[in-house]
């Protein structure tokens, strides 16, 4: 959940305000049919346009055709048919089951219509209420029964992960690197599965083909580039065969696990400081090292690599590994080497950033009761100016409202 204002925000970016409110919606209810979507989302985008305007109902299934289309949402597995199964005890719980053929498939609906706002105050008081569900009585029946459709969030996770390596590359390379990374992950990020290691091979005639036009980049330049992405130390770019002038793929673990070691020394050096990040990237190079041979090769004094092997030590950024001589596991005849556990390191820090986030959803909680009064009373005032504003109050008039609420009381909001 604590992803949810991400992924609507992105939806939004990518598909404007109409996929955000699809998504919305179906985060908010978990699942619902595509006909249940689309005439909830044009319902609340009517309400936000002018008055005389609509929504109409082909607009919103577009954009949830194209929500499906790159698999940002998807059918609900359903339980199989076990009529003409074996009889015998039902199992504790069923086997949900979908076909990954159908898992994107967009039912063809016709759905046709506008949106419609909610009638007012006035117009709801004036008809009796026993009346109200004569009108829902002959229902007509829903074309898309039982095809319920939810938030693919691997979906949303893969188009993270490739926003960040696109990033790096940039930071690393230039923009021109960055273009064509990020045509190679568009073009591989359907039929890529969230959990490979690497992306469909691609050759280098494929890619120029797909770069966007406004890119202006020639083949001579893309060959150039993709040679010096495939070059690199960090990897991200592979060389998988030479047909069609070069196929290449692109590492996504070896990319992330990148990103999170960086990630790492970034941290250590906000932490400790940069001699602290110095000796953590020579033991994450070296593999394993002792501590005199952490002072020779970082060039630090013993007592300060001392004190800093410990203090990541502590923090559980590095480990030790012990090797002993002889089976009595002597200290004196053992080896004590210094080593770097990524992963592990990477879900310390983890946790750690959702013990940050569960301190501060607390803290807002208590800072929300204790000071309930005063946020009330601002509420009030802001909806008394909105409401003066709306009917074309003097400047002053304004101003006095604003001046209910006392300079320190504004200084504690």
């Amino acid at each position: 959940m604590l992803r949810y204002s991400r992924y609507i925000y992105t939806t939004k970016t990518l598909y404007s305000d109409t996929g955000e409110l699809i998504v919305e919606e179906l985060l908010l209810n978990g699942k619902m049919t595509m006909s249940a979507v689309v005439k909830k989302v044009a319902d609340r985008l009517t309400e936000t346009v002018e008055d005389g305007k609509t929504m109409d109902y082909a607009e919103v299934s577009n954009a949830f055709v194209r929500l499906a289309d790159t698999h940002f949402v998807q059918r609900c597995p359903l339980v199989p048919d076990t009529s003409t199964s074996d009889p015998g005890p039902p199992p504790p719980a069923p086997t949900l089951v979908v076909n990954e053929k159908d898992m994107y498939l967009v039912p063809k609906l016709s759905l046709i219509g506008k949106g419609k706002r909610r009638r007012s105050s006035d117009e709801d008081a004036g008809e009796p209420k026993a009346k109200k569900p004569k009108h829902t009585d002959n229902k007509e029946p829903i074309p898309d029964d039982g095809i319920y459709w939810q938030v693919n969030l691997d979906r949303f996770h893969q188009h993270f992960h490739d926003q960040a390596i696109v990033s790096a590359v940039a930071n690393r390379m230039d923009q021109t690197s960055s273009k064509i990374v990020r045509t190679m992950l568009r073009m591989s990020e359907i039929t890529t599965p969230s959990s490979a290691p690497f992306t469909q091979p691609l050759s280098s005639n494929e890619i120029f083909r797909s770069l966007p036009v406004g890119y202006n980049i020639s083949k001579q330049v893309l060959d150039q580039h993709l040679t010096l992405l495939a070059d690199d130390p960090l990897e991200f770019i592979g060389k998988s065969g030479d047909s069609g002038r070069g196929m290449y793929v692109i590492n996504l673990h070896k990319a992330l696990a990148s990103l999170a070691t960086a990630s790492l020394e970034s941290v250590i050096q906000e932490r400790f400081g940069s001699r602290c990040a110095r000796i953590f990237r020579l033991v994450l190079q070296k593999k394993h090292l002792e501590q005199k041979q952490v002072e020779d090769c970082a060039m630090i004094p013993a007592k300060e690599a001392k004190d800093m092997l410990y203090k990541m030590l502590s923090e559980n950024f590095i480990s030790l590994q012990e090797i002993p001589k002889t089976p009595d596991h002597a200290p004196s005849r053992t080896f004590y080497l210094y080593t770097v556990n990524v992963l592990s390191a990477a879900r310390m820090l983890l946790h750690r950033c959702y013990k940050s986030v569960a301190n501060l959803i607390e803290r807002r909680q208590f800072e929300t009761k204790e000071n309930k009064r005063l946020l009330e009373k601002s509420q009030r005032v802001e909806a008394i100016i909105a409401s003066m504003q709306a009917t074309d109050a003097e400047e002053v008039q304004l101003q006095e409202i604003e001046e209910m609420i006392t300079a320190p009381e504004r200084q504690q909001l």
